[in-house]
């Protein structure tokens, strides 16, 4: 999932939020009783099609429940709506893991039962050695833990560099896009050069923006964040940055044979999604039967049969599963978490807008 770290969109995202539980008061309950007898209805809130209709109708089924599911395209619209109006009425959210990091230190989820979650058991060490924010699964439990790659449409494109470095290749200038995400394509250059996505040092900033700036962002028709995928069916783009779930998405399954996605052996920023329980939320005890239920190997295989994923996270759900992922566990291991910056993130938005905005 796309996770933007502009400064200014954050902002906007903010006031508006603000603006629009001002004008409506749609938080679905504004007590902060916590209900541990159990509800007939809970209040999820999560990315924009990422959790399997088969998965939510069994759920209802099996405990007689029905299931509110509200959608975010943002970690900044989750945050700030739920800093507008408390917990917003949700049970359940699914923030990334330096989102996760920012909300603990905030005091804005609640403490999670691990007891509570025989399931847990299924976690995978790699998940748990990544998500350095939250290792004991305190207040998060991993979702899904992917990253960004490079898709390359092999019938047109013949003898490219399967490396970040594949933007520099002239013989498809005006044939490619990276994502616009200052994270991203700085994480990418910075994991190229040999440094970390999260390197607080002005020199090796210097180098990836130089790196992205003379030799990349020559070649590439823009940064798109939304049109990657889209571009990439079309036939615009024969080299697209971006995630596999959205690219496949777009294309007919009889032509994904033609597609070559991979994530470069070099690394670069990768992403936890996590269930959290926000701080107040009145289904508690319902909460962590939803936790558990996702991560029954069973029902967490349906997840990653709709998306083509690895068992990044659940590798007990991999028996289960009756699609080949796009993309392998493997090759993960040399990704890092994107880190809450903290100051240091003005030094990255200053080396984004020198790539973005000056020509």
């Amino acid at each position: 999932m796309s996770k933007p770290t502009n400064k200014l969109f954050h902002i906007v995202v903010v006031l508006f939020a603000v603006a629009a539980f001002t004008l409506t008061g749609c938080s679905k309950d504004s007590s902060n009783e916590k209900n541990t007898t159990g509800s007939k209805k809970l209040y999820v809130y999560n990315w924009s099609y990422y959790t399997p209709d088969s998965v939510i109708e069994a759920f209802e089924k099996e405990y007689g429940v029905d299931v509110v599911l509200d959608y975010f395209a943002s970690n900044e619209e989750m945050f700030a709506k739920l800093k507008a109006s408390g917990n917003a009425g949700y049970d359940i959210i699914f923030p990334s893991g330096d989102y996760v990091s920012i909300m603990m230190h905030e005091g804005m989820l609640e403490k999670i039962d691990t007891s509570k979650i025989p399931n847990l058991k299924n976690i995978t060490p790699l998940a748990i050695e990544k998500a350095t924010y939250d290792p004991k699964m305190e207040y998060s439990v991993p979702y899904y833990m992917g990253a960004s790659g490079i898709a390359v449409n092999k019938k047109l494109a013949k003898d490219y560099e399967r490396t970040w470095n594949i933007f520099a290749d002239k013989t498809y200038a005006n044939r490619m896009v990276m994502m616009d995400d200052m994270r991203e394509v700085l994480g990418d250059a910075l994991a190229y050069l040999g440094y970390s996505v999260n390197t607080t040092s002005a020199k090796e900033l210097e180098e990836a923006r130089v790196l992205v700036n003379t030799k990349w962002k020559p070649n590439l028709v823009k940064f798109d964040a939304e049109g990657f995928a889209k571009g990439f069916a079309s036939g615009e783009y024969l080299v697209s940055h971006g995630y596999a779930e959205a690219i496949f998405e777009e294309l007919p399954e009889e032509k994904w044979e033609n597609v070559d996605f991979f994530l470069p052996a070099a690394g670069g920023p990768m992403y936890i999604d996590s269930m959290c329980i926000p701080k107040g939320a009145r289904n508690y005890d319902l909460a962590l039967l939803f936790i558990n239920f996702i991560h029954q190997p069973e029902n967490y295989a349906q997840f990653l049969d709709r998306f083509h994923f690895p068992a990044s996270v659940n590798t007990a759900a991999e028996q289960f599963t009756t699609t080949k992922p796009f993309y392998t566990v493997d090759m993960l291991k040399n990704y890092e978490l994107k880190d809450d910056l903290g100051k240091n993130l003005d030094m990255y938005n200053k080396a984004w807008e020198s790539i973005r905005y000056v020509n």
